[in-house]
């Protein structure tokens, strides 16, 4: 049976709710226990925030963490420390397939911390995380990202949601309510923790990134679309002064401010 179509205005008017959890699984959920279950699904891990605070993320290459822009913010608006976030990838009861520490984070330019929940705050909710060395393609592979979004198209979810926040939970099977503006609106199951999850589609028998979850409320998840978002994140990141792996810095730049070296490649498929 067809999805009814829905106003994503009205869709994006309601109850909505910023994800970045603090330090009861819902349905349709399976829990992503240990190595066999996480076969495939090794590159999405848990981006942990200072003193407990954590969010969901996935590698998009084999140094860079795509994760939502307000998980790398303060309840203050003042941008994290890269030394205090810190990615697990493939985190299942407390063992970690590989992980490793931040060495530099590039929110998006247009995304606000300070301004409320809602259009303008989802569309740009995106940040890189440049880790402090590569994780291994052997241990973790990367996803690239999927290009077309339609009414409709099913899609899928793993995250770190609270209580379910020691091993992912996938949700096998949600679909696209609607787009409109660069927003993406899904039935997908999210909660504190979601924020920064991937989303994602299967093409020729492969899963490719569509979406980050952003926020939620009363059955309904909104994204935003992401191959404009996140190639401007990585001229963020060219912009930024070169740092040695280990180093310390974080910047927020406008995209074009200045260029410097070529950016991290997308995995091939």
């Amino acid at each position: 049976m067809a999805r009814p179509r829905t106003s994503f205005g009205l869709l994006i008017i309601g109850f909505m709710i910023l994800l970045a959890a603090p330090v009861t699984a819902g349905s349709g959920l399976v829990r992503l226990s240990d190595r066999d279950d996480l076969l495939g699904w090794e590159a999405v891990g848990r981006v942990e925030l200072g003193q407990g605070g954590y969010c969901t993320g996935a590698l998009i290459a084999s140094d860079l963490v795509l994760t939502a822009a307000h998980c790398v913010y303060d309840q203050a608006g003042r941008l994290r420390g890269a030394d205090t976030i810190r990615f697990r990838a493939g985190l299942a009861d407390g063992l970690a397939i590989a992980e490793q520490s931040v060495s530099r984070v590039a929110a998006h330019p247009g995304y606000d911390p300070r301004s409320p929940f809602g259009v303008d705050t989802i569309r740009y909710d995106a940040a890189l995380l440049e880790l402090s060395a590569p994780i291994s393609t052997t241990s973790a592979d990367p996803f690239i990202l999927h290009q077309r979004v339609d009414h409709g198209q099913q899609v899928s979810v793993l995250s770190y949601g609270m209580g379910r926040d020691a091993a992912l939970s996938w949700q096998r099977e949600c679909a696209v309510l609607g787009r409109q503006k660069g927003l993406i609106a899904f039935d997908c199951n999210v909660t504190f923790g979601s924020s920064g999850a991937p989303v994602f589609v299967r093409e020729n028998g492969r899963a490719r990134i569509l979406s980050l979850i952003s926020g939620g409320g009363y059955g309904v998840a909104y994204g935003m679309e992401l191959p404009s978002v996140v190639s401007e994140l990585k001229s963020v990141l060219r912009a930024m002064p070169g740092v040695p792996y280990g180093g310390l810095v974080n910047r927020r730049v406008k995209v074009g401010e200045t260029r410097g070296v070529s950016g991290a490649k997308f995995a091939k498929p």
